[in-house]
């Protein structure tokens, strides 16, 4: 698909959510080298720190990342995502001595719609190393995350300041998360990235 049709459509609206998909340029396994992975989470984590996204779930494959997560006010997404390939590329070519291209130009990306089950979509997310076979267990894979699922998944149930609420929560789904027009700014609560969505 081209750039052009790629652009066609797109939206962008501040405490909406999205899928954002990002390929490296010709495809390169850059990843499969875990440390550059690494790299990549540390520029995730600047944008989330600064308030330009709120990270939801993310999982870095060998030659494109997929991302979750809540645009902010600050940026974009167009200048969101831009910013972000940008400094994670200087990033990896400043730990190799090297200039050269990282991503491949533009992005995919899906605007999650109010009847959409968010948990469901951050499962699917961070599922891909295990379709693609790269592990028999999400537990062998270490780039990847998400705000409700790590804790589910590594001890059998959800390790989150919200778990004692998720038999009320979990029948509401993602008309809860994205319809309530609750905005709650970032916070960390034992190490977890807690908020709540709406459809702008």
């Amino acid at each position: 698909m081209s750039r052009d049709n790629l652009l066609k459509g797109r939206v962008s609206l501040a405490y909406h959510a999205y899928h954002v998909t990002i390929c490296t340029h010709n495809r390169a396994l850059l990843f499969a080298d875990f440390t550059d992975g690494r790299l990549v989470v540390a520029e995730m984590r600047k944008l989330h720190e600064e308030g330009i996204v709120n990270s939801l779930a993310w999982v870095i494959m060998p030659d494109h990342l997929h991302w979750l997560f809540q645009l902010g006010e600050k940026m974009t997404l167009s200048e969101a995502m831009k910013h972000f390939k940008a400094r994670s590329a200087q990033a990896l070519n400043r730990h190799h001595g090297q200039h050269g291209v990282i991503w491949q130009k533009g992005y995919y990306d899906h605007a999650l719609r109010c009847e959409e089950d968010i948990q469901a979509v951050a499962r699917y997310i961070v599922a891909n190393p295990l379709r693609a076979g790269l592990v028999k267990k999400m537990g062998e894979y270490p780039l990847w995350d998400a705000i409700w699922i790590r804790g589910e998944w590594a001890n059998g149930r959800i390790n989150s300041p919200l778990r004692d609420y998720l038999p009320v929560l979990r029948p509401l789904g993602h008309v809860f998360f994205l319809a309530a027009h609750i905005m709650i700014r970032r916070f960390v609560v034992a190490g977890h990235w807690v908020l709540s969505l709406n459809c702008g």
